[in-house]
């Protein structure tokens, strides 16, 4: 299959829950710190990253909050906020999605969050079970989606009932922000294909990813709809493979087996999300094969909910593996690292490149046209290399 000539659309990640250089570790951790976020994002709007996804859930900062205090700060970068059905109505959550949208100049992108976490979602005020979940989140976009995109809107459904609703102020974006959304099971796919802009999937193997792009698509096509596809990976991404893999083999070495077991036991235990449970069946709690498939790793995921994979490899290697991801019809990633900063310039520096993305933007010129080589930071600058005949 020939590839899409365009570059990947290229996302990271900010970790409002907290950073860190070690997996189940109290050692090198970062507590979340709006400067923090603010220096992670302003260098990764620099390197050329097209925006950050902001995650959402009873442990991080607020991301509508987050976006707006990130959003005064950068350039260009775009922000995936969260709408969760269920914890706000569908006119307030258009309220703010419209004020985000004007006060970024048309930066915002929104995230579609169900909840697959049954006792955060009860916390929330949010008995229903999974699949109703989604009859829930209908409803509620029958309401949000005429809302941001003409202002008014009415339902009198069995779980939303809006009278006469009205936003009095449009998003710059038209007709609203694109819509993102992840969800594995039946109800899930059923609920996205008539409206959904993109489908996330997380980092599975490959023919994993084909066979569930394969059903998005059968889904939307039955209602009339076109969708366009994004992945959810980690990155490790060094000079040769082998010290990539020894990065992976480091950012566990001070996992043990009873943080394993509790980890898994407390994720097993809250969740009813199909997506996590096919994370789960990719390393069922052992750390023996971890290597899923060519260069996708799923140790993270033995201890973080969520996307729990990586590609671990050289640049050439992961440009390689995200290739057959782009020839399934990924055309979006969302990236992280650990620590999410260094990771960042990580990427940035040595995979971009390899994918034909420019970075960083706005470069200033170093030299009037001749060659250098950096010389260490001292006050003679770098060094000129000779032109030799």
């Amino acid at each position: 299959m020939a590839l899409d000539t365009q570059p990947l659309d290229f996302l990271w990640f900010i970790p409002s829950s907290g950073d860190g250089a070690y997996l189940g570790s109290d050692q090198r951790v970062r507590d979340p710190d709006p400067d923090y976020f603010s220096e992670l994002a302003q260098t990764v709007d620099r390197l050329g990253y097209s925006g950050v996804l902001i995650p959402t859930g009873s442990a991080c900062e607020e991301s509508f909050v987050l976006a707006a205090h990130l959003a005064a700060r950068t350039k260009r970068l775009k922000f995936l906020v969260a709408i969760r059905p269920g914890t706000a109505s569908p006119a307030h959550y258009a309220r703010l999605a419209s004020t985000l949208d004007r006060f970024s100049r048309g930066r915002l992108l929104l995230n579609i969050v169900v909840g697959g976490n049954a006792a955060e979602l009860a916390g929330d005020g949010v008995f229903l079970p999974h699949d109703e979940r989604y009859d829930h989140a209908e409803e509620f976009f029958q309401v949000f989606t005429p809302l941001i995109e003409t202002g008014q809107a009415n339902l009198d459904g069995k779980y939303i009932k809006a009278h006469n609703a009205r936003l009095g102020l449009p998003p710059v974006q038209e007709p609203r922000p694109p819509i993102y959304f992840g969800g594995s099971s039946d109800a899930a796919i059923d609920f996205s294909a008539g409206f959904v802009d993109k489908y996330l999937t997380w980092g599975e193997p490959p023919a994993q990813v084909k066979e569930k792009i394969e059903r998005v698509k059968a889904a939307a096509a039955k209602k009339g709809h076109k969708v366009t596809f994004g992945i959810r990976l980690h990155f490790i991404v060094r000079e040769t493979d082998e010290e990539a893999w020894a990065a992976a083999d480091k950012l566990i070495e001070h996992l043990d087996e009873e943080t394993i077991e509790n980890a898994q036991k407390a994720l097993r235990a809250s969740s009813d999300s199909v997506g996590q449970q096919r994370m789960f069946a990719l390393h069922n709690g052992r750390r023996d094969a971890l290597e899923v498939s060519p260069n996708l790793w799923a140790g993270i995921g033995l201890v973080r909910s969520g996307a729990g994979t990586a590609l671990v490899g050289s640049p050439a290697t992961v440009a390689e593996r995200l290739r057959e991801y782009q020839a399934l019809g990924i055309d979006t990633v969302i990236g992280s690292g650990y620590p999410h900063l260094e990771e960042a310039y990580s990427v940035a520096e040595l995979l971009f490149p390899e994918l034909g993305i420019d970075s960083p933007r706005d470069r200033i010129r170093s030299s009037f046209g001749e060659k250098s080589v950096f010389g260490g930071g001292g006050h003679a600058g770098n060094v000129r290399n000779q032109a030799t005949s």
